[in-house]
């Protein structure tokens, strides 16, 4: 679906989630979590390359792929690593969010500094991990 979206014109993540959940009628919506480390993992692959104004684009590769149909094969987060890449996802929705649809971050801007503040005092010094 993603490829079908992209062969129109590019996109960037949020554009691609608004229009999963139009062409499925509102019954889903892709989240941060899976549609960005989607797009990392077809960029790897060749199938797009993200432009920079932040929109991926389909690639000879990904328009001759984009007849087909893509799995990505994405389970839940298994290790810290998986979850680290997932809110990587997350970061790069809002990062988008804030680009074409500030508005939407207004309710959450208080939770996401809390957030930001709890992930700084995980991410510490390293010497403060040791013990």
């Amino acid at each position: 679906m993603v490829l079908y979206l992209l062969s129109s014109s590019p996109k960037n993540g949020v554009e691609l989630m608004d229009g999963v959940q139009s062409i499925t009628r509102g019954w889903w919506r892709p989240t941060p979590g899976s549609i960005y480390p989607l797009l990392s993992e077809m960029t790897k692959q060749g199938l797009v390359v993200k432009k920079d104004d932040g929109r991926y684009e389909l690639t000879q590769k990904g328009r001759s792929q984009s007849q087909g149909h893509f799995d990505s094969g994405r389970r839940g987060p298994q290790s810290a690593g998986d979850m680290v890449n997932q809110m990587e996802g997350f970061v790069s929705y809002f990062e988008d969010l804030k680009g074409s649809k500030n508005e939407q971050l207004d309710p959450h801007r208080g939770k996401l500094k809390e957030l930001a503040k709890r992930l700084r005092e995980v991410a510490g010094p390293a010497e403060d991990q040791k013990e």
